[in-house]
Order: C-alpha cells, then structure tokens, then sequence
C-alpha cells in the first residue's frame, strides 16, 4: 500500500512538473525559438558558443523547490536547468529524466552546483545519453566517492555536446584509466571539459566522431595525445592556459589529426630550440593561435607550411629571420606584444594580407617592407616608439598613398624621440628636403661656410682678434711653465679626494649611500660637494673650476637625470679638460642607472666618447654586491692627501 501511494505522489509530481513546463512553453515562445535556431548551430573556434549559451537564469525564469530537494533554475519545453543536486537526489533526478525518451522536445539540460558520488554521476549521464538531450552542460561539480570503472553504453543517443567546467575530484587513489576512458571514448562531435585541472586525456579506442574539443584552464602536458590516430575528424581544438612547453612536441600532436582546421595553445609555457629537430604539424591546419606564449624568432622553424592565420603576439620574437619560413598560404600575421624592431619583410609570406605589429620597439621602419609586402592590404603598426627623424618619411608617405592602409592613423602613431617631438602625431611631423638631402645639404653648407669664413675674417681683423689670440697662447704658456717649475707647490694645492657630480634629483643617492659610504670608518675619504664646499661670493663656474683643482679625482654620478642637467654638462666639461691638460686619470664614472644612448643629448659627445673608451663602476641592485661596488670605488680614489691640508672625515671647509 505504502509503495502504491508513493509511485501516485511521485506521478503527481511529474504531472506538476510538466504542466509548468507547458505554461512556461507559451510565455517563452519567442526566446524558445531563437534559442531553437541557435542549438542547432556548431560551437565556433574559440568559443563554446551554443555549448556556453546554454542560459542558467532569463528573466521570467522561475525557480522553484517543489517537493525536490533541487532548485529549478530555468524549466521550458526545449531546456531544463537544476541546481544543488545532492546524492539522495540522484534517485528522483533519474526518474525524471527518464521520462525524456528520444523523440521528446526536451534538448539542453543543465546541471550545476552537482556533489555526487561517481557512480551516480555516470548514472545520471548514461539514463541522459538515452533521453533526448542534445546539450547536456555540467557546471561546478564535486565527485565525492572512489572513481572505479564503470561500463558505458554509447549507443541509441541524441547526444551531440558535452560541457563540464570547474570538476573538483576529491579521490586521490584512483586509475586514470577509469576517469578518463568514459570521455574520451564519446561518439559526440563536441567536448568541454574547462577549468578543472585535468592533468590528461586519453587517445579514443576507435575513431573518434570528434569534431570539436575545449581543455581550457587544465595541467594538460606534452604527453597529450602522443602517437594518437583516432582523432580523425577533430576540425578545432582549444588547449588554452595549460602547461604545454615543447612546440614540436605539440606539432606532432596534431600530425594524425587529418581535419583539423584551427588550433588554440596560447597562454601556455612553450617555447622552441632550434636543436629540438624538425616539426610535423596536420597539413590541414589553416590557424593556430600561439600567443603569450615564450617563443622566439626560431618559431618560424618550426610552422604549419599551410597556415592562414598565424598568432605570435605577446611573445619573446625579436625579429622574422629570411629565408627559413616559406608560408606560401599565410594571409593574416600578429605579431604584437614583440621585440621586434623593425618591420619584417614578406620574402616568405607572399599571400600576407594583414600585419599587426603594435606595441613593439620599432624606431624606424625600414623601406623594405613596402618593396617587398606590395600585397598587404592592412597594417597595424602604431603604439610603437617612433624616431621622427628623415627615415621615417618613407613610412609616413606609405599612408598618403595607400589611402587608409594604417590601421589606427593617426592617433596610434605618435612620435617618441627626439625629446622636443615627443608625443607629435606623425601625421603633422615635417622635415624640410634640404634636411633630408645630402647632397643638397653639403652645398648648402659649403656656401654658408665660405659665407662665415668671410665674416669671422672681417671681425677678427675689425676686432683685432689676432692680438687676443696671442695673449690667450702667453697665458697658457705661462701656466705651463709654472707647472713645470714648481710641481710640489702645485701637488700641496689638493685638498679632497675627490668632487663629486650629480644631478640634484639623484641627491636622495648621494647623501644617503655614496657619501656615508666613503667618508665615515676606516680608510675614510675626503669628498669635495657643491653644497658644503662652494664659497660664497664667487660664480657657480668658478666654484667648479677651484673644486675640481683642489680635488684629486672627480666622481661623476650617471643616469638620466645627469644627461638632463646643464651644471652637469659643466662640470663633466671642465673635468675632460683638466684631464686632457694635466695628462692625468682623473675621472671615475658611477653609472647610477643604465642610460640608454639615444637619450644622450648631442652636446654630451664627451661622455659618449667617456663610456665608450674607460671603464665605469655600475651600481649593483642586489644589496649582497654593495660591498664589492665600495671597495672597488675606494681603490680607484685611493690617494694620500698632503699632511698639511688634509681634514678629518665628513668636515667642511
């Protein structure tokens, strides 16, 4: 009796069930239809697109408990969304679905929030893989009990796309056989399993009906699908954001896969070696998107000789080498995020359509890119650090003929050196001819030459220039002599170690590291600086000149800040000559932080030439080598100063 009036309460409950259902059918009639036309469509690469679509709440959606322990998200003719399914639900949640049998209209069910054991979990997919379900979509699952072997019918199914993201195995002891076998063996043409840190997948028993495969956010390796011939029919496979590092390895992956068109592996960790061998990839793949990835320039050894789309942005390439890839069918090329820095030529891409270089470190692109990419019909090259200078004309006439060819002009194309253009759009940065014509320029400085000669001619003879010009040469002849009679008195004129140059925004530096470094403990040493040893009353160049006199050596502190300060210039000027007259070795440089040579103004020729010829002590960013950096500091001062004039450390004058 007790089982008659169970089997009545629970015929009650599915009458209920569906009778909302129909109610539900009449007020969705619309987005059922629209959501009918779009089932029906194949997941586009990159997207799990009808396989993500599957919607867990609308609008006039109702969620109801009923008698079910489940929540009912969303309950339609064609869709059935449950949440919260607990293991003494498995029962109920059977039954029901068991009343789906093939031909009913019932074709996408979602399951979310699901904590079962793994027998009841197969269970509830092998009772839906007999229904009418065609999208079946299992979000946030948690699979409690052992994983054992389990045998799976495969046969009489409406099944055509299987989802399952954020799986969460809690059993630590289980063959891998067991799990797996289940999924890979499916005669469905499409499989998700995303962000459930799946560490493998194994290859199909038989050839398999796959046509489309997404492990997105896995532990995947290089050991997938090794030597694996079942996969015939694959045409797109998603592999982004797992662990994947050979790129040969991953190449001959794909050398079985016979239909498989496009192929996602970026935001993984691989890279290539050119020792690593030649690579075999499936002649049909037509795009692979290889981006974020650390691959450099010897990539191109190792590319699908019929790709079509290629993505390499965000990656480590610093240039395209010549004459090693021959992409006859490659027509669209990213290359953004890069090193690279000058355009690549398209020698090997001759069907080149689209190039995106943005956002790499192009000064000046070089004329051969448009002799030999005549073909391209949109370039994507702003965002770079562009050198307006007579180079780039050849790049800017490129858009005034092509009529729109650059891609983001004008607001992507803006000028990053020199200084006084910086932030210039190229589209209003103009450079005379005669700037830009040699030939014309030297004639036209030959004649402002003879031009000046004749005026400095006129003006030293109005002038008396000549007889100024002798007493400058009697003054340096007696200074000579003075040297080289009195050398002692000129040697007890020192008084400091050394005077010390910088630029007041590295001050913070000198006061906190270098002077209390040098100037207290044993061995101290004796520093001449502009802030406590200028005397009052005399100009700050004569203060130069009487310190750098008075000092035995001269200690320049380098960075950027030093190239942009005009004291600086001074006092590096009058250092260079005092070590040119006094044939001393003088100057010792402290390359404070790495100054890049093209932000080197042209006035500072000395110190190009300076760090071109000596050697200069770098200030390391590691603490444990600071110790190092002021012993080798103290050794190049290192100096006796005369008894006489010699101070306490840290005093003044």
């Amino acid at each position: 009796m007790l089982e008659k009036m169970r089997s009545l309460k629970n015929f009650f409950l599915y009458e209920c069930l569906f009778s909302l259902t129909f109610w539900n059918s009449v007020s969705l009639s619309v987005e059922n239809e629209l959501f009918t036309s779009a089932s029906h469509n194949f997941p586009e690469a990159g997207s799990d697109n009808k396989i993500k679509s599957l919607p867990l709440m609308y609008t006039n959606s109702h969620k109801s408990k009923a008698s079910f322990d489940w929540v009912v998200i969303q309950n339609t003719t064609e869709s059935l969304s449950l949440s919260e399914i607990k293991n003494e639900d498995v029962e109920k949640l059977i039954a029901l679905l068991s009343n789906f049998k093939k031909g009913s209209r019932l074709q996408n069910l979602t399951l979310a929030n699901i904590s079962v054991d793994w027998k009841d979990f197969t269970e509830i997919l092998q009772t839906a893989w007999h229904s009418s379900i065609e999208y079946l979509n299992i979000n946030n699952m948690t699979q409690l009990s052992d994983i054992e072997k389990y045998d799976f019918s495969y046969s009489d199914t409406s099944m055509k796309a299987l989802t399952m993201k954020k799986i969460l195995i809690t059993d630590l002891y289980f063959s891998q056989d067991d799990l797996y076998r289940i999924f890979s063996d499916m005669n469905i043409a499409a499989l998700t399993v995303a962000e459930s840190e799946m560490i493998h997948m194994l290859c199909p028993s038989f050839d398999s009906p796959f046509k489309y495969l997404n492990f997105l956010k896995n532990d995947l390796t290089d050991l997938l699908f090794q030597r694996c011939e079942k996969l015939i029919h694959l045409e797109k496979f998603i592999l982004q954001r797992n662990k994947f590092e050979s790129l040969s390895k991953v190449s001959f992956m794909t050398s079985h896969m016979k239909s498989l068109k496009y192929l996602d592996m970026s935001k993984n960790l691989l890279h290539h070696d050119g020792a690593e061998g030649r690579c075999e990839w499936a002649n049909s793949l037509a795009e692979l998107d290889l981006s974020s990835n650390q691959l450099t320039e010897s990539v191109f050894e190792c590319l699908p000789v019929n790709i079509q789309i290629l993505d390499l942005q965000n990656n480590q390439i610093a240039s395209v080498p010549r004459g090693i890839a021959e992409l006859k069918s490659l027509k669209e090329l990213n290359l953004a995020s890069n090193r690279l820095t000058d355009l690549p030529g398209c020698s090997g891409f001759p069907a080149l359509a689209a190039l995106n270089i943005e956002m790499n470190s192009i000064l000046t692109p070089s004329a051969d890119f448009f002799q030999s990419c005549q073909r391209v019909g949109e370039l994507q090259a702003g965002h770079n650090p562009f050198k307006c200078s007579c180079e780039l004309r050849d790049f800017i006439r490129l858009e005034k003929q092509s009529g729109g060819k650059l891609s983001g002009w004008p607001g992507a194309y803006v000028c990053r050196y020199p200084e006084d253009l910086q932030g210039t759009q190229l589209k209003d940065f103009h450079l005379s001819e005669l700037s830009c014509n040699t030939t014309l320029l030297l004639v036209t400085a030959l004649l402002l030459t003879l031009v000046l000669v004749a005026v400095v001619a006129f003006l030293c003879v109005y002038f008396d220039a000549l007889w100024y010009a002798r007493m400058m040469w009697q003054w340096t002849q007696m200074k000579r002599r003075a040297w080289h009679s009195y050398p002692q008195e000129q040697e007890n004129m020192l008084q400091f170690h050394a005077f010390i140059s910088y630029s007041e925004r590295d001050s913070l530096w000198v006061k906190n590291e270098l002077i209390p470094n040098l100037e207290k403990g044993e061995g101290c040493v004796q520093l001449c600086q502009h802030e406590r040893n200028f005397i009052p009353g005399k100009s700050i160049v004569e203060n130069i000149i009487d310190c750098i006199e008075k000092s035995y050596k001269s200690v320049f502190v380098l960075s950027p800040n030093f190239v942009q300060s005009e004291w600086c210039h001074y006092e590096l000027y009058f250092a260079h000559h005092k070590l040119f007259s006094e044939n001393s070795n003088s100057l010792i440089l402290i390359l404070l932080e790495p100054i890049p040579p093209y932000v080197i103004p042209a006035r500072y020729h000395k110190l190009k030439a300076l760090m071109a010829k000596r050697t200069y002590l770098e200030w390391p960013k590691e603490r444990s080598k600071h110790a190092l950096f002021w012993a080798n500091l103290r050794a190049a001062i290192n100096i006796n100063l005369p008894v006489t004039d010699r101070k306490e450390c840290g005093q003044s004058d």
